[in-house]
């Protein structure tokens, strides 16, 4: 006797309710995942509320806050959310009217790990993003201080310390401190 279990649509998430959970979706599996806590927050709006403040004050296109879904694949469907997100204004305007989740990624994904998260689950996640055509994944540590941007696997580069997160192959001329990011 074999049993399968019914797999969601990117439809069938939308519809759920909102309030003490946070979802994700992979390949068709509900995620239920719980509140960030307070440090996780507070990391994620420091480094996306500098972030989208330089987008919007250059006109590079849209930033989009935590709990956004991104669509990554269907039949079965993926849906990601990440902490922070940036999509470029090219990619925006031609978006801008979609219904739903967004099709496909953003240009830049910002994860902050949670405690929970280990290692291989941060490396698949990752994956996830840039193999669906993100231009940068962030990974923010904050046990370790770090910051991490892959471009893809074999393109990463760890910031930490005293050193100043960059990324002009998408972002030109945004900087911010490592420091600023754990004050």
């Amino acid at each position: 006797m074999s049993t399968s279990t019914a797999l969601m649509t990117a439809d069938e998430l939308l519809e759920l309710p909102r309030g003490q959970h946070r979802y994700e979706l992979i390949n068709g599996e509900l995620k239920t995942m719980s509140p960030a806590s307070h440090a996780h927050g507070r990391i994620a709006m420091r480094v996306g509320a500098s972030l989208a403040q330089f987008v919007w004050e250059n006109d590079l296109g849209e930033a989009y806050a935590a709990e956004t879904g991104f669509l990554l694949r269907t039949k079965p469907d993926t849906v990601l959310a990440p902490d922070f997100a940036f999509i470029s204004k090219q990619r925006a305007s031609v978006g801008r009217d979609q219904k739903g989740f967004w099709s496909g990624p953003p240009d830049v994904a910002i994860e902050v790990l949670s405690p929970s998260e280990s290692g291989p689950q941060a490396r698949k996640k990752v994956a996830e993003w840039l193999g669906s055509g993100a231009k940068q994944v962030w990974s923010i540590n904050p046990k370790n201080e770090t910051v991490t941007i892959y471009r893809s696997s074999g393109d990463i580069t760890t910031f930490s310390d005293e050193q100043t997160v960059e990324a002009d192959d998408v972002l030109p001329g945004f900087r911010i401190a490592v420091k600023e990011i754990f004050k």
